[in-house]
């Protein structure tokens, strides 16, 4: 394709959205990924110092060792003794406790449940399938006390969530609550449908998403890292599924969620009109974002409870 192709979009029109592209572009280079690891990481946590937010009233955190570092956020109200899992986005290369941070504590706060954020190791320096075992660990332990979970990532933590859902249903784990993936790499094929129309999308290209996985080195036929790839979806928890319209990933979820429902899972897809990869961040600037938050922090609110 052309530069000039590239350059005619399809590019989303809501100003607020594209004010947050700007910023986003002030921090993190459209060819990030062509830098150092060290350096890309800089960049990440520079960005989301950029838009980090101050913290709901009366919600504490805490720093821990459960497996892996985690943080424990515990909003003034709990209402309900589910506890939310989030493993955070980033390729599975660039992303901390501190990335999440405000994202976390809102949606544990709308909740008003206790969340746990994970700290997973990270590529190149640890491949596949060490974020997975890490987060799995974490689950086990969360679900070892008794406690339901509903589990929560964006992005690479979509893919992190769905694969965790896979892998406790296979193990026999009961206590899955839900699973709340949002802009989630699932394991499409990089050539069609969203791969192929959304390739030069802003935020996000297909070229990125080839990189992140070439990174992580993860088996391509293994179902855990390519939840698409797995032959049998049924006896999986309620799915809640948000998508970025302006999104090479965003077929992945629109697929699953089909799937989820042909093997007799009780799943909701949403998609955002307006929206890019990653607007999560956007969220107290993009009226759309504002929407998609809100509606996800509903869902997880109602699988909570639901549990309770």
């Amino acid at each position: 394709m052309s530069d000039s192709d590239q350059k005619s979009g399809p590019f989303p029109e809501e100003p607020g959205i594209l004010e947050f592209l700007d910023i986003c572009d002030r921090f993190y280079p459209a060819d990030a990924v062509d830098a150092p690891i060290a350096q890309q990481r800089d960049w990440y946590d520079a960005l989301c110092a950029r838009f980090d937010q101050p913290l709901p009233q009366g919600l504490t955190f805490q720093d821990e060792m459960l497996v892996v570092p985690i943080r424990r956020y515990r909003p003034a109200t709990i209402s309900s003794e589910t506890v939310l899992l989030y493993l955070h986005g980033g390729g599975f290369v660039v992303g901390s406790l501190d990335s999440h941070h405000a994202i976390c504590a809102e949606i544990a706060d709308f909740a008003q449940a206790e969340l746990v954020s994970v700290d997973y190791r990270l590529a190149p320096e640890h491949l596949w399938p060490a974020q997975t075992d890490d987060c799995f660990g974490v689950l086990k332990q969360i679900l070892g006390e008794g406690r339901k979970v509903v589990l929560i990532g964006d992005s690479a933590g979509g893919n992190l969530a769905a694969g965790l859902a896979l892998r406790a249903r296979d193990e026999g784990l009961s206590g899955i609550a839900g699973q709340v993936l949002i802009y989630p790499a699932l394991g499409g094929d990089l050539v069609s449908g969203s791969y192929r129309e959304m390739a030069y999308a802003l935020g996000l290209s297909t070229a990125d998403v080839a990189y992140y996985r070439a990174v992580l080195k993860a088996p391509e036929i293994e179902p855990v890292a390519h939840p698409l790839l797995a032959r049998d979806l049924s006896g999986l928890p309620p799915a809640y599924i948000t998508v970025a319209h302006f999104d090479p990933l965003r077929d992945d979820g629109k697929l699953y969620e089909r799937r989820l429902r042909e093997a007799g899972v009780e799943a909701t897809f949403r998609e955002e009109p307006q929206m890019v990869h990653a607007w999560l961040r956007a969220r107290h600037m993009s009226a759309g974002a504002r929407s998609g938050f809100a509606a996800l922090c509903e869902a997880v609110r109602q699988m909570a409870a639901a549990s309770s």
